[in-house]
């Protein structure tokens, strides 16, 4: 088998191709050919050692592939089933080994590319609107990094469930992939002061919620766009961490409330990723969310998409494909 692997941390260039032995699986665990990997922020903190991993280390908590072999202990998977999984580091790899609780089964009718595309994106999506704020008709949502991964999912599922979606982007040449995604207005947040855009498309009263990925960049200008009683809903950080919050100020700007979500957090049994994941392919095969991929490289050039995914010029998925 073929692995990306880092032995130190680093920039992009400290992950290199080599060649391994197949790895043993143990109970409870399968081998999985690999046929596409998510390429995912996490990725790149623990590739510089803002996340800590034991060293070396193969990156990649997101994929599609096949089953090929099954270690004991494990029900309901066979070998030769199409499955996707999340959570679980070495996926950029030919091949992977992954706990059977973290599999969900892919449908007949999607690709293997496509489930790695959307599993985590998709996922993180829907909790944020049927969880975190349960979006409904009439609500008014402001989603940031609108032309994103996660953030154009956003923006699809919002409008159909009758939310009127303001999105913002950091450069003009995203606006048409945002306004794509189902935006009804679009706001470049680096030279539009997009709170007072906020209260104008609403007439003086704000946003129900805002989804912001974004963090430092946008984050105290994102509560002033709230109406009382809304909510901040922080759940990443593309542009740096956000400063200590005096809850004081959040009482100050209308008793708001703020969460930093994470979907592990809702999602605590493998039925529930199950059923969530059942959910977001659902939606892909009936055309109600559409799946965008962004790039796709081959695992020798996964410094360029760590490189691709950093610049924040990304309009979907990055892949990575033996």
């Amino acid at each position: 088998m073929r692995r990306v692997a880092l032995d130190t941390y680093g920039p992009p260039e400290v992950l290199t191709l080599r060649d391994s032995e197949l790895p043993q699986v143990s109970a409870g665990e399968v081998l999985v050919r690999v046929a596409a990997a998510g390429v995912n922020v996490v990725d790149l903190y623990q590739r510089s050692g803002l996340y800590s991993v034991p060293l070396p280390f193969t990156p990649g908590i997101e994929g599609g592939g096949t089953v090929l072999r099954i270690g004991a202990d494990v029900a309901g998977v066979a070998v030769g089933d199409r499955v996707a999984w999340m959570g679980q580091p070495g996926g950029y790899a030919t091949h992977c080994v992954v706990p059977a609780a973290r599999l969900v089964p892919v449908p007949d009718d999607m690709s293997l590319v496509d489930a790695a595309s959307i599993l985590i994106h998709g996922m993180t999506a829907h909790v944020l609107i049927t969880d975190v704020y349960p979006l409904t008709d009439g609500a008014v949502c402001l989603v940031h990094s609108a032309a994103g991964g996660v953030g154009g999912l956003l923006c699809q599922l919002a409008a159909r469930r009758g939310a009127t979606v303001i999105g913002t982007v950091s450069r003009d040449d995203k606006i048409p992939a945002a306004l794509a995604a189902g935006a009804h207005h679009v706001v470049n947040y680096r030279t539009t002061a997009f709170p007072a855009r906020v209260r104008e498309i609403t007439g003086g009263r704000g946003a129900d919620v805002v989804y912001d990925a974004v963090g430092r960049d946008t984050f105290a200008d994102g509560l002033t766009c709230l109406r009382p009683a809304g909510a901040m809903v922080l759940y990443g950080q593309a542009g740096g961490p956000v400063d200590p919050v005096d809850p004081q100020l959040l009482n100050s700007y209308g008793s708001l409330f703020l969460t930093k979500a994470s979907l592990s957090h809702y999602d605590r049994t493998p039925e529930r990723t199950r059923s969530r994941a059942s959910a977001v392919f659902n939606d892909v095969l009936a055309g109600r969310l559409r799946v965008r991929v962004h790039a796709v490289f081959p695992l020798a050039a996964a410094a360029a998409a760590h490189e691709e995914l950093a610049s924040r010029r990304t309009l979907g998925k990055i892949l990575l494909v033996p």
